[in-house]
């Protein structure tokens, strides 16, 4: 069911997403494996290069489930650190998708507040069962940010009993980016040079 809704969330919002992407190139990284466990993030390509479009990455994610042993904990600072520290002058969607609640919740923390100094919305999607409870109440604990840069939406609960379920995440999964957006060229965050 988790895989199943994974793909479901990186098709719905990769074809909502696509016609805004003027270059197509999607980076995309697995975490939480036995491998990598907290410590770090690891790339569906194994080159490191990015995707060419959602289609791309739903594929890859599909032939890279099968190959991967998922454990704990729960942490998904060093994929917010990761795109973080490749932004330039661009507007970002980091798009989380995760089974569990974080459990390393201060670190965490720290690495949403530091990514709000950078062009950058997070959309933390909640799959499977959870529980969910810590997440839904997460965005409000945050210390304070640049800019409310985070959004939890559990997928589930928002497409059950929706007439329109692949509209309706959408909706829900994106509607706090236009705020975010407005509120980045605001901070003077877009076009801002980032030291290597």
């Amino acid at each position: 069911m988790v895989t199943q809704q994974c793909s479901q969330v990186i098709s719905i919002l990769g074809k909502t997403l696509a016609p805004f992407d003027k270059d197509g190139l999607i980076p995309a990284f697995g975490f939480g494996d036995n491998v990598t466990e907290d410590k770090r993030v690891f790339p569906f390509k194994s080159n490191e290069t990015y995707c060419n479009g959602f289609e791309e990455v739903l594929d890859i994610y599909n032939q890279t489930v099968p190959k991967v042993e998922l454990g704990g904990p729960t942490d998904f600072a060093p994929s917010s650190e990761r795109r973080s520290a490749s932004l330039r002058k661009v507007f970002h969607i980091l798009v989380i998708i995760g089974d569990g609640q974080v459990t390393a919740e201060r670190r965490t923390q720290d690495a949403i507040v530091e990514a709000s100094h950078y062009p950058l919305s997070i959309i933390m999607v909640g799959v499977g069962d959870g529980p969910w409870e810590i997440m839904e109440e997460f965005d409000d604990k945050l210390p304070k940010r640049k800019f409310d840069n985070f959004q939890f939406v559990h997928f589930e609960s928002v497409v059950v009993n929706a007439e329109f379920p692949e509209a309706t995440f959408a909706l829900n999964a994106l509607m706090e980016v236009p705020d975010q957006f407005k509120e980045i060229k605001n901070q003077g965050l877009l076009g801002r040079k980032v030291a290597e």
